[in-house]
């Protein structure tokens, strides 16, 4: 029987990005002259597919599928990453000089969504190939097991951080496999090497941008109480937006920051836009779920006996929690703002059928679990007597 919780946990997130999807969307509609129900319907079509994907994943054999589906996944989407940087622009949509969206007519599609589950199912199999039966390992040994890795994790920085200008998804991904070479077995040494070398190549990629040397800064400004609050336009904007909400917001509809004062309202500042309108507590239910929908996945990767099962949930939960962590903690000013959207809330039929899509994996997987256990006492005396 698959995980009824998690299921029904991310349903009711889609529903809630749903709902604030027609809601937050008041400004973009008139600006760009759409109907009311425009971002709407396409919204509720990503929602069905989403919950079709997780119904549907969920009836399969994980000891027949997962392999297949991860190896697709990873090798198509890695391959249309590739070529995306030399198409043309009426194929792959240009907005700031980042290339991140293939136009397919009706709908775009985000490939960096899709790659990251493949990238996490490809990495989770392989691992426990090359790497979990070796046991202690020396250094040397265990740069050579994990290089071919931190290559790949190279190339995926080089497509989505430099061609893609997308750094959030690239920490995202990088402090996942961090975690789960960790898991696997890697050494203290080894993993302090990696950090170290993840710093730098972060800091290199910060400094070698404008436009994210340029939100550093606003950052740093938006720490002091009398900066300008032009240099820091967004991020306080955020911040008036959710304390203008209160504890129980203005109601659906009444937000005014989503009145062009927050750019992507409905995607990157989508937590801003609802603690407007629905105040403090629905920001705390839906961390909340959040942790529940990890909770469940944890619990489930707790009990499953195959490790490539183990790895995958556990990076799962781990871009979930990554993801939603860059994301409010940019809103609130913690941390500099990315553009990276809120797991099943954002706006955006890729994140929305991604997600939906690693969920469905997860339920499949989920049916492995034997979440029966009840000890029969009277037999454990006996075979005690």
């Amino acid at each position: 029987m698959i995980d009824k919780p998690l299921f029904g946990a991310t349903v009711i997130l889609l529903i809630l990005g749903l709902i604030m999807s027609y809601s937050l969307s008041t400004y973009a509609v008139m600006k760009f002259n759409y109907t009311d129900t425009h971002y709407f319907i396409r919204q509720f079509v990503a929602v069905f597919i989403g919950i079709s994907l997780m119904v549907g994943l969920s009836k399969l054999d994980p000891d027949k599928w997962f392999k297949p589906i991860g190896i697709f996944l990873f090798l198509v989407f890695l391959l249309i990453l590739l070529i995306m940087p030399l198409l043309p622009e009426s194929i792959v949509r240009s907005v700031g000089g980042a290339k991140r969206w293939v136009n397919l007519g009706v709908m775009s599609l985000t490939p960096v969504e899709f790659y990251k589950i493949g990238f996490i199912m490809f990495i989770s199999w392989s691992l426990v190939r090359t790497r979990l039966h070796r046991g202690k390992m020396s250094l040397s040994d265990e740069i050579k097991i994990f290089v071919p890795y931190v290559l790949v994790l190279a190339i995926s920085t080089l497509l989505i951080a430099v061609f893609q200008k997308d750094l959030g998804q690239t920490v995202v991904l990088s402090a996942t496999l961090l975690i789960l070479f960790l898991l696997v077995g890697s050494s203290f040494r080894f993993f302090s090497m990696l950090f170290g070398l993840g710093i730098v190549g972060i800091a290199l990629l910060i400094i070698t941008q404008p436009h994210r040397i340029k939100r550093v800064k606003e950052w740093f400004l938006s720490l002091d109480n009398e900066a300008n609050r032009l240099e820091t336009y967004q991020i306080s904007n955020s911040l008036d937006a959710i304390h203008h909400g209160g504890f129980f917001g203005q109601g659906i509809g009444n937000g005014q920051y989503k009145l062009g004062f927050l750019s992507e309202v409905n995607t990157d500042f989508v937590l801003a836009g609802i603690a407007e309108e629905l105040g403090f507590i629905s920001i705390m239910l839906i961390t909340l779920i959040i942790l529940f929908i990890i909770f469940r996945i944890f619990k489930i990767a707790a009990k499953v006996e195959n490790p490539t099962y183990y790895l995958f949930c556990v990076g799962s939960a781990l871009l979930i929690t990554f993801s939603f962590l860059i994301n409010s903690f940019g809103i609130a000013g913690i941390t500099p703002i990315k553009g990276i959207a809120v797991p099943f809330l954002s706006y955006g039929g890729s994140q929305v059928i991604a997600s939906s899509l690693s969920i469905g994996l997860i339920l499949m997987i989920s049916k492995k679990v034997d979440y029966s256990e009840k000890v029969d006492y009277k037999e454990k005396e006996k075979v005690q007597a």
